[in-house]
C-alpha cells in the first residue's frame, strides 16, 4: 500500500480509489511514509484530511492476535529445530540441520504470514503447504553423501528456492506486480538488519545472564544454548518480521540509513580491497579458497546494491546517493567479470564441468546480465533524469530468472550430475 502510495501521490482519482479500497491500511500506510511525501500539496491535504477524521494522527493498534501468533510461530520453529534432541537422533547420520534448518526457519516465517492475514486464500495456502511438504520428503530423501558436491548444492540452494516461494506468499502470489517484488526486497532489507540487532542484543543478554548465574555456582550454559539460544536464533526472523509489520514508522528509516551510510563505505572498502590485491600476489584463477570467497564477496555486494536502490527510492531524488550506486555497480560489474574469467579459466585448466563450477559460473552470468541492466538504469538516472524506480523494476523483472536458475540446481543437478 505504500508503494501505491507514493505512485500516486499526484493522481488524485487514484488516491482516493486505493482509500475507499481498504482505508484503515492507506490510513497507516500514508501516516508510515506521510515524511517522505511531505513537500506535496496533495499529501498536505490528505494529511489534513485524515487527521480531522480521526482527530490527530492514528496510533498503532496491535492485535493481540498478532502477538500471540508471534509466540506461538516461535514455538513451533523452536521445537522443529529441537527434533534431533527430542528424539535422540544422531546428526553425524541424518545432517538434519544442514537439509532442514533453513527449511525450518522459511517455515516459521511463512506460517506467521499467513496467521497474520486478515484473509487466507486456502488455494495458496494449500499450494505452499504442498511445496513445503514436497520439499521437506526430498532434501531428506538424497543419499547422506558429503563428497557429493551436487546433493550439496541441493542442501545449499534449497532454502533459496523456499525464499522465493516465501516471497510469493508475501505478495499474495501476485506475480504481475512488479512494485510488489519490492516491497518483498525491501523487507527483506529490514527484516536483515532488525535480526541483526536482534541477536547483537541477545548476544549481550546470553552474556550477562551466563556470568550472573555462574557467580552463584549455578552453571546452565549447556541448558541456555541447547534451548534458549537455538531457539532464539531461528526465532529472530519472526520477531523481526513482526516488528516491520507492526512498527512500520520506525522501519521504514533503516533502508534509506543504508543507502546514505553504509553504500558508500562498500563502495570504499571494494576499491581497496580489489587495489590490495594487486599487490599480495593472491587471484582467484589459481587458488581455489580464495576464488569461493571471491564469489560470496560478489553476491553480498550486489544484494546491498539491491538493498540501497530500494532505500534510496524512498526519499526524494538524491544525486550523490544515485551516482554512488552507480559508481558501485561499475565496480561490482568488474568484480565479477574477474571471477568470470577466473572460473571459465579454471574450467579450461582443470578440464570440464563439475556441479559446484557450473553453479557458479551459471550464477555469476545471471548476475553479469542484471548488473548490465541495473548500471545502465542507473546511468538513466543519474545523468538522463529517469526516476530510481525503473532500476527496482529492472531488479524486480529479474528475480523470476533467479528462482529458475535455483529450481534447476536445487531438483536438477542432482539428476544431472549423477548424485555425483
Amino acid at each position: 500500500m505504500e508503494t501505491r502510495i507514493k505512485e500516486s501521490i499526484n493522481n488524485p482519482e487514484q488516491l482516493e480509489k486505493l482509500y475507499r479500497a481498504d482505508k484503515k491500511s492507506f490510513e497507516k500506510s500514508f501516516f508510515s511514509i506521510y515524511h517522505e511525501i511531505a513537500d506535496s500539496k496533495i499529501a498536505e491535504f490528505w494529511k489534513a484530511r485524515l487527521e480531522y477524521e480521526n482527530q490527530g494522527e492514528p496510533k498503532i493498534r496491535i492485535k493481540k492476535s498478532d502477538v500471540l501468533f508471534l509466540i506461538i510461530t516461535c514455538l513451533i520453529t523452536g521445537f522443529l529445530i529441537k527434533i534431533p534432541q527430542i528424539f535422540d537422533i544422531g546428526l553425524d547420520d541424518y545432517v538434519f540441520y544442514e537439509r532442514n534448518a533453513g527449511l525450518i526457519v522459511l517455515l516459521g516465517l511463512s506460517a506467521y504470514l499467513f496467521l497474520t492475514k486478515n484473509k487466507i486464500n486456502y488455494k495458496q495456502l494449500a499450494a505452499s503447504i504442498v511445496i513445503f511438504g514436497i520439499s521437506v520428503v526430498y532434501i531428506n530423501l538424497l543419499p547422506s553423501n558429503r563428497e557429493s558436491d551436487s546433493i550439496n548444492l541441493a542442501y545449499l540452494h534449497l532454502p533459496f528456492l523456499l525464499w522465493c516461494l516465501f516471497g510469493l506468499i508475501f505478495i499474495d502470489f501476485d506475480m504481475k506486480d512488479k512494485y510488489r517484488r519490492i516491497d518483498f526486497i525491501k523487507y527483506n532489507g529490514d527484516m536483515a538488519i532488525l535480526a541483526s540487532i536482534i541477536l547483537i542484543a541477545g548476544g549481550i543478554l546470553t552474556f550477562i545472564t551466563i556470568g550472573l548465574f555462574s557467580v552463584i555456582d549455578l552453571e546452565i550454559e549447556k541448558f541456555y544454548f541447547d534451548y534458549i539460544v537455538i531457539i532464539g536464533l531461528v526465532s529472530s526472523p519472526i520477531v523481526a518480521t513482526y516488528i516491520v509489520k507492526n512498527f512500520p514508522a520506525v522501519t521504514n528509516k533503516i533502508a534509506p540509513i543504508i543507502a546514505n551510510i553504509f553504500c558508500p563505505l562498500v563502495l570504499i572498502t571494494l576499491i581497496v580491497y580489489l587495489i590490495s590485491i594487486l599487490f599480495t600476489g593472491k587471484d582467484p584463477y589459481n587458488d581455489r579458497d580464495f576464488l569461493i570467497v571471491f564469489n560470496f564477496m560478489l553476491l553480498g555486494v550486489v544484494a546491498i546494491i539491491f538493498f540501497s536502490v530500494s532505500g534510496t527510492s524512498v526519499n526524494k531524488k538524491q544525486r550523490f546517493s544515485e551516482l554512488i550506486l552507480f559508481t558501485l555497480s561499475i565496480i561490482t560489474l568488474i568484480v565479477d567479470l574477474i571471477a568470470l574469467s577466473a572460473i571459465l579459466y579454471r574450467l579450461g585448466d582443470e578440464y570440464g564441468f563439475t556441479p559446484n563450477r557450473t553453479a557458479v559460473l551459471g550464477l555469476n552470468l545471471l548476475i553479469f546480465v542484471n548488473l548490465i541492466l541495473i548500471m545502465i538504469d542507473l546511468y538513466k538516472v543519474g545523468f538522463k533524469g529517469k526516476e530510481i524506480k525503473t532500476v527496482e523494476l529492472t531488479i524486480a523483472g529479474f528475480l523470476p530468472i533467479y528462482t529458475v536458475w535455483t529450481f534447476l540446481v536445487t531438483f536438477g543437478f542432482p539428476l544431472i550430475f549423477g548424485m555425483k
